[in-house]
């Protein structure tokens, strides 16, 4: 996974008790398609690494994810003991209203164990999502009580009780209990009249199997049902947290549009047109003719986006590419046994002094330097008779011979 591929920012917004909860939206750093809430499992956060990694795979496919802590956990005001199914429902969607507000309707919700409840729960008030995504969830919110062991009959007796969960000690009131009771989830999904996917593991200890079948049978159609075999219920390992964001991103695709827009019209055949496309940074978009396109970009630490080379970068593409091809086009004519070839370019600045061949001057110049790889039964003669050939590349030539540059501003 590369999690550098999205812009993390932090947000408050207000909550169902009207204290501020504490959000990370994940945002893709390039076309920005669709967007998704992530509701996270009970006495979790937002930032564990679930779902974590699910939101960076998810920036990766253009879906920016808002992931926050329900009231009384991780950064988010309020006390957790004061909290229940129904309040966390009424949080999410607080969070959808609030991603409104921003321009950013959610498209999708998705939940991770009691999270997945209450996305469920949730989903028919939030008209924008089109679609659902539970990850280890139970088929009825009393389900998490199995969690609190011989402090249920404490919590019934005297109203309340410490129970201890993954470590963590939290105070369970009987108003949750009374609540989680009555909570209705299969009359809920019955009407939810969403697209809906549901992932779980078949050797989830805490969340079994059963659950799933148990919301499959309840949801209408669309719906799809993923196994995640060998994961545990927080999807610990990486890879399969990889793996469920790439079956969401694959899945969601069917019933939210992540078509990406256009790319700029192309030139004119014989033409690199080169357009910016950040007028805040230095992103641009080359076209070369109608047919293809990439970008240039600046390094982050230079006040770009890092999402395209360096404009030495493609020059160096340019003089590495060119040598390559001489090279492979000598060998194909001559029958040479060259299996494969590579040219590695670095660029800086010397001074004419260090350049035994430079017109000895004080200024600096400009020095690209090649490794060229060859692959093959090739005998030495041929390996240096190929290292001669790399200077016949036409960009060495253009590059050496200082080419003649003219400007004019268009019509």
């Amino acid at each position: 996974m590369n999690g550098d591929v999205m812009a993390t920012e932090k947000l408050t917004f207000e909550g169902h008790t009207g204290q501020m909860l504490a959000a990370r939206l994940d945002r893709p750093e390039g076309p920005h398609l669709a967007t998704a809430i992530f509701a996270h499992c009970f006495t979790c956060s937002k930032d564990i690494p679930a779902a974590r990694r699910i939101a960076a795979r998810l920036a990766q496919e253009g879906i920016a994810v808002l992931r926050f802590d329900f009231t009384g956990l991780g950064h988010s005001e309020g006390e957790f003991a004061n909290t229940h199914f129904t309040s966390n429902v009424e949080d999410l969607r607080l969070a959808a209203r609030h991603l409104s507000g921003m321009g950013m309707a959610p498209d999708q919700l998705i939940g991770h164990s009691l999270g997945g409840a209450a996305v469920l729960a949730a989903a028919p008030d939030i008209v924008s999502a089109k679609a659902v995504t539970t990850i280890g969830a139970p088929a009825d919110p009393h389900h998490v009580t199995v969690n609190f062991g011989n402090q249920i009959e404490e919590i019934e007796r005297t109203g309340q009780a410490q129970v201890d969960l993954g470590g963590r000690r939290f105070t369970i009131r009987r108003e949750f209990l009374d609540d989680v009771k009555a909570a209705r989830l299969t009359e809920a999904i019955s009407k939810m009249k969403r697209a809906l996917l549901i992932l779980h593991a078949p050797s989830d200890s805490v969340v079994g199997i059963d659950n799933a079948s148990d919301l499959f049978m309840a949801a209408r159609h669309p719906k799809s049902f993923v196994t995640l075999d060998g994961a545990d219920h927080l999807l610990t390992r990486g890879e399969d947290a990889e793996y469920a964001a790439e079956v969401i991103a694959s899945w969601a695709a069917r019933y939210i549009d992540l078509t990406p827009p256009a790319r700029p019209a192309g030139a004119p055949d014989g033409i690199v047109r080169v357009s910016e496309a950040d007028p805040d940074g230095f992103l641009q978009d080359i076209n070369a003719g109608p047919r293809h396109h990439i970008l240039a970009d600046e390094p982050k630490s230079h006040g770009g986006t890092d999402r395209g080379l360096t404009p030495y970068q493609l020059l160096g593409a340019g003089l590495g590419a060119c040598t390559s091809m001489t090279l492979r086009m000598y060998a194909r004519r001559k029958g040479l046994a060259l299996s494969h070839v590579s040219v590695d370019v670095t660029h800086d600045k010397v001074h004419a002094a260090d350049c035994a061949a430079c017109p000895q001057t004080d200024a600096r110049i400009d020095h690209l330097h090649r490794v060229v790889r060859l692959e093959g039964e090739l005998s030495e003669a041929e390996r240096a008779k190929l290292l001669e050939i790399a200077d016949k590349c036409p960009v060495h030539h253009t590059l050496k011979a200082q080419a003649h540059i003219t400007t004019q501003l268009a019509d």
